[in-house]
């Protein structure tokens, strides 16, 4: 399958979808437009004289108009229960999520947010963050285990299939660069392992449910004590410790990941409780996670974040599927 979710449009274009969308909220919200990062979406930081504001302009391809309402109701609720998130602001028409449209029939979503505080801790801070990771991570599913679905409420699947089969939501992971094609074969292994592993676990509500799945140190901010959580763009059903392997999503392969695995847990044991049967299937949740990365890396192979993983990311990936078809190891670390 072939994956069409990149963003196709230009930098001048896109600024002209953005100005578009502000035209639309009152004019206390009326400032300096700037692009601040396309990564998947392109979010857009919106300054005025008090205040900055979010603009979120969706790629095409991905989630309908639905699904985004549903992922601001899932911020609603999280907001209610007091956990720092990003809140939809409504537009002079009362819509959080717009509808834009160029001449040539073109048609993105956007929505403004509120701005959320902190900074964006990375990899090189001391491992000892990935607890604060794991303890917000454990009051989202907390949450999520608690919290009434509304009617018509969808989201993304993050499941086996979605993940890791040819027609997966980002493709098909033989299409990564620098996959050798006489590593298949090991591949396809682990695959197999992982689906007879998952088959047994099973999604009962205990162990699978909605999910931000992409919650890396990438995706947190830290301001004193308060620890806020952004882009829930990804967020859907899935196995609750699909989040630890999202973590450490394109980093599994290095020193320090065995480090930032324990850190994660010690964190999340401090809100909730890993069952025995989540525990023994960490290994595989990485495994999985790491493969489905590749079908990112193939069907997003232009994007800035695939060109920086190198040449040999790919080669630490086989590397793994070894370590983990070796009584099935966790799957990380350097060689």
């Amino acid at each position: 399958m072939d994956v069409e979710q990149n963003e196709f449009l230009d930098i001048s274009t896109l600024q002209t979808l953005a100005e578009q969308a502000m035209a639309q909220y009152p004019k206390n919200y009326q400032g300096q437009i700037k692009l601040l990062c396309q990564s998947e979406n392109a979010t857009f930081v919106v300054r005025t004289e008090y205040a900055r504001y979010a603009l979120r302009l969706h790629r095409p391809n991905y989630h309908n108009k639905q699904n985004i309402e549903s992922e601001l109701q899932w911020l609603d609720a999280l907001t209610q229960s007091g956990i720092a998130v990003p809140q939809a602001i409504l537009s002079e028409q009362g819509e959080r999520v717009l509808t834009l449209r160029l001449t040539d029939d073109t048609t993105r979503y956007a929505v403004l947010f509120n701005w959320v505080e902190g900074d964006m801790p990375t990899t090189d801070v001391n491992p000892t963050a990935f607890q604060q990771l794991g303890q917000i991570t454990a009051k989202l599913h907390r949450h999520s285990k608690t919290w009434q679905m509304p009617q018509h409420f969808d989201r993304i699947i993050w499941n086996f299939e979605t993940m890791l089969g040819a027609d997966g939501h980002w493709g098909d992971w033989r299409n990564a660069p620098h996959l050798h094609a006489k590593d298949h074969g090991i591949v396809k292994e682990a695959i197999h392992c992982i689906g007879q592993n998952l088959a047994n676990f099973g999604k009962t509500p205990d162990r699978y449910g909605l999910i931000h799945a992409d919650l890396r140190l990438t995706n947190l901010l830290l301001q004193n004590n308060q620890i806020g959580v952004i882009d829930f763009d990804d967020c859907g059903m899935s196995w609750f410790m699909h989040d630890l392997a999202a973590a450490i999503s394109f980093n599994e392969h290095l020193a320090p990941a065995p480090q930032w695995v324990d850190n994660w847990i010690e964190g999340y044991e401090r809100e909730a409780h890993i069952s025995n049967e989540e525990y023994a299937l960490i290994p595989t949740f990485i495994m999985q996670r790491r493969i489905q990365m590749m079908a990112w890396v193939g069907s997003h192979a232009q994007t800035e974040m695939a060109l920086s993983l190198g040449t040999d990311w790919a080669n630490h990936t086989v590397r793994l599927c070894k370590k983990y078809m070796n009584h099935q190891q966790l799957p990380v670390g350097a060689a």
